[in-house]
């Protein structure tokens, strides 16, 4: 090659790596205006969304950083789904579709994914997608408790939102007449919509900044080039099988979660084969969300620095045979399936640590998401006081990391924030008497596991009101690695009272108070060589007591 080719090939790969920038700042914008606008606390506070940009196939090519492993992932196999029932050719500017069907979207039916065409010149040049978490879709609400699907709540098909700008009126008033926040769930999906034309709007400017007809020769590159990356990452490992197994509280029975991981010259393989079957609750889990979370057990450390789009992720193939909790077919309940999905990323890391990986100790790993609600028809009373549903987000202890202790209150895998007190006491009659590291509760070990927290609420009128749970590691608790200790596992009792199950609603009795305690995470290593000054300073700064 000349010197003038090698200085052509290196300018052309410069300007790549500036457009490539440029379409992730598109997205974060695109997520951005989505927190902006968003109307519940979930996803303006906790970030519980996804973002991202997808050519006309329904292949992602970029993401935006902000959002949770579980909404990209699965949103990254629901456009295709789209358009195979609304074919690209037929869409038109205007266009914007929907969907919270949780075998279409992602998981279950508080999810809602928008799907929005971008066009230049009336040519339709690429798909913007998003997805949030609303809190109330109806039926007996977010939780466990269901049997099948249809009791779960309002489930909408794939269907146009707006239809060549026009409101899809019929569609939000059936939302509307099912939901008990009817003015949060519309300004939910509005925000979606805005979302995806923020996206759409920086995308064309960015097109005719670079002169581009399209998206296409761009993506092209993107996806390759991550798909090359990705398999020259896996190719540092050590080929064959390793395999690995955990169990997990359940609903009324433990669930065992067994997986094979193969790594070959072609990439990774997952196989979820000998994994428990479907529940009669609401904690079954649709194919795309255990892709979606297995995936990303591979991603947390295998190739870091390469994109996650289709072509990094084409590389990690994930199955679960039919039947499965991890492959529940339709109508199975999976309000909650959260519970069991995010526990995959553990499970997977198990299985890397056998091939050689540095990876981290079990932690809490599923959300510890209660469900708030209050109100006539909710508890019994002749003054039952107002109505109210909210859902906060807290998390658990993770675990203790190869050469560091593990994060406190952090939400590994999902990514989403705790909610703030202040939020919370504001959207419903609740007080939070206490949010608070829980000392003790993490694994103990070479390096210990993040702590858990305590959390008390009453109602602020000492009325009744109920929690729906979602809780596991109540009894079986984060595990530890290379000798290191379990982490705590998690309590839920009224104060002074009786322990609750970690699974289901129940009702909090009139002026009484609720308290939460998460996991722990798993510690690393002989707990006899944690360094003596990190563990003067667990002490001093009260993380550990001991015993009087």
């Amino acid at each position: 090659m000349s010197s003038t080719e090698q200085t052509s090939a290196g300018l052309n790969q410069i300007h790549m790596q500036i457009m490539w920038n440029r379409l992730l700042g598109v997205v974060e914008e695109q997520a951005q205006t989505l927190i902006r606008t968003a109307f519940s606390p979930t996803v303006r506070e906790a970030g519980d969304l996804s973002a991202g940009i997808f050519d006309l196939e329904g292949r992602m090519l970029a993401q935006a950083v902000t959002g949770t492993p579980g909404h990209v992932n699965a949103m990254a196999a629901s456009v295709g789904f789209f358009i195979e029932k609304f074919p690209v050719a037929k869409l038109e500017p205007g266009d914007v579709l929907v969907t919270n069907d949780p075998w279409h979207g992602t998981g279950h039916l508080n999810d809602f994914t928008v799907v929005t065409p971008t066009f230049q010149d009336g040519r339709c040049v690429a798909l913007f997608a998003s997805t949030t978490h609303v809190a109330d879709v109806g039926g007996l609400g977010f939780g466990p408790d269901g049997r099948q699907v249809f009791e779960e709540g309002l489930n909408i098909p794939m269907n146009y939102l707006f239809r060549r700008g026009e409101v899809n009126a019929t569609m939000i008033e059936i939302l509307k007449a099912n939901v008990r926040d009817p003015f949060v769930a519309e300004g939910d999906l509005y925000s979606l919509a805005a979302c995806n034309q923020t996206g759409g709007a920086r995308l064309l400017e960015m097109m005719t900044e670079f002169d581009l007809s399209g998206v296409d020769s761009v993506g092209a590159l993107i996806i390759e080039n991550s798909r090359q990356a990705m398999l020259a990452e896996i190719s540092k490992l050590k080929f064959g099988v390793y395999e690995n197994a955990m169990r997990i509280d359940g609903y009324d029975d433990p669930i065992d979660l067994v997986c094979k991981l193969t790594i070959s010259e072609t990439g990774i393989d997952v196989d979820f084969s000998g994994t428990s079957p479907v529940s009669d609750r609401g904690i079954n889990v649709p194919l795309t969300y255990t892709q979606a979370y297995a995936s990303f057990g591979v991603r947390c450390v295998i190739g870091g620095d390469v994109p996650n789009n289709a072509g990094s992720l084409s590389v990690i193939r994930v199955k679960a045979p039919e039947g499965c909790i991890l492959n529940a077919p339709r109508p199975c309940a999976v309000s909650a399936r959260h519970a069991v999905g995010q526990m995959l990323p553990d499970v997977v890391l198990g299985c890397l640590e056998k091939a050689g990986l540095d990876v981290p100790a079990e932690g809490t790993s599923c959300l510890f998401n209660p469900v708030f609600l209050g109100g006539a028809g909710v508890v019994a009373g002749d003054d039952p006081g107002p109505s109210f549903v909210i859902n906060p987000f807290y998390n658990g202890g993770a675990g203790a990391r190869a050469m560091k202790d593990g994060l406190s209150t952090t939400a590994f895998p999902s990514g989403v924030k705790n909610t703030p007190t202040e939020i919370n006491e504001t959207t419903a009659p609740l007080i939070i008497w206490r949010k608070e590291y829980r000392p003790n509760s993490a694994g103990n070990g070479k390096y210990r596991g993040g702590l858990g927290q305590v959390l008390e609420f009453s109602h602020a009128d000492g009325k009744p009101f109920a929690v729906s749970k979602m809780f596991d590691r109540i009894t079986y608790p984060p595990r530890g690695r290379k000798g290191g200790e379990a982490g705590e596992a998690g309590r839920v009792y009224l104060k002074g009272g009786v322990s609750l199950r970690g699974m289901g609603r129940e009702t909090i009795p009139a002026g009484a108070h609720l308290v939460i305690e998460t996991p722990g995470g798993g510690g690393i290593g002989n707990p006899s060589n944690r360094d003596k000054e990190a563990i003067a300073t667990d002490r001093r700064d009260g993380l550990t007591v001991e015993d009087e």
